[in-house]
């Protein structure tokens, strides 16, 4: 026993023995339940640490998209699949084009429903990858490794700084090396319950970090206005009646009214709410909101209130 525990105490943090987890198997499934809820909570406070850092990518993604530049997630595994969520998700929620968020998961497509024996190994397929990208100096490349070594993570990274694009690494254990790194995003989440299954507490960190750099990000481009996702794209019926409340809410129309002011607006809130503090057509309004945005348009005092802090 004592050098097995020796022997895990070299290995990588998220790879080492929970000293909880010896009689996981003996609990009732309530207990197992309970701890993996209170793991989970370590994963929350993981990220505390990190939020400058986070801050630091996101303000460097949200740079990227406002030059014309992508962000472009890279890993394997659930690292991978986080990314490719991620990625998945910001057109929904933000209005953004399919390649403005963009993902690889090492395996390819196969690798989304089941595992490619060998894929995160192949230091040459992530840089194949960000080559398939044309990554450039515009990009940022966010490697996602919730060890820090994976080979497929570690090849892109380095292609993608040969490349000039700014480089993230989100992870879980400190890397050996900082080479080809730009940002450095680490959550120390420690040894799982069931050892090496980072699909539980880094893999909940790692979800709480990408939806912080994206959100943060799209936040700055304008994509959010008063807690709002204003440039949702209304595509079924649910989205429609989400979004006339938006402009029902924003502007204190009657709901009805405000259905009739987003048929107007071609069903773009964000326009739609331009045209009634502005009073401009739609095609002026939207004209007026690429030089201006929306919270000039709307509330210049909210805004002037809001950079001079509570009274």
């Amino acid at each position: 026993m004592g050098s097995s525990r020796a022997s895990s105490t070299k290995l990588p943090p998220t790879e080492r023995l929970h000293p909880r987890a010896d009689d996981l198997d003996l609990c009732s499934i309530g207990s197992v339940v309970r701890r993996l809820h209170d793991e989970d909570v370590v994963a929350v406070q993981a990220v505390r640490p990190a939020l400058r850092a986070v801050a630091r990518a996101a303000t460097a993604v949200a740079n990227a998209l406002r030059a014309g530049g992508r962000l472009l997630y890279v890993g394997a595994g659930t690292s991978g699949r986080l990314g490719v969520l991620d990625a998945s998700e910001c057109p929904p929620t933000f209005g953004s084009t399919p390649t403005q968020v963009q993902s690889r998961i090492a395996g390819g497509r196969r690798a989304m429903t089941q595992a490619v024996e060998g894929a995160e190994d192949d230091a040459q397929a992530g840089a194949a990858d960000v080559r398939a990208f044309a990554a450039g100096p515009l990009d940022v490349v966010c490697g996602i490794s919730a060890s820090a070594s994976t080979p497929y993570v570690r090849g892109a990274l380095a292609e993608a700084h040969r490349r000039g694009a700014h480089t993230v690494l989100v992870c879980c254990n400190r890397p050996r090396t900082r080479a080809d790194v730009d940002t450095l995003v680490l959550a120390r989440t420690g040894p799982e319950l069931v050892a090496g299954s980072t699909r539980l507490k880094a893999g909940t960190a790692t979800k709480l970090i990408l939806n912080a750099i994206t959100t943060a990000a799209f936040v700055s481009l304008g994509k959010v206005y008063r807690g709002r996702m204003v440039d949702v794209r209304p595509v079924n019926a649910k989205l429609r009646a989400r979004a006339a409340r938006m402009v029902a809410e924003l502007t204190n129309l009657p709901l009805s009214e405000a259905a009739r002011l987003l048929e107007a607006s071609g069903g773009e809130v964000k326009v739609a709410v331009a045209m009634h503090f502005t009073g401009l057509t739609a095609r002026a309004a939207r004209k007026r909101l690429r030089d201006n945005g929306l919270r000039e348009l709307a509330e210049p005092r909210r805004k002037r209130a809001h950079a001079r802090g509570p009274t």
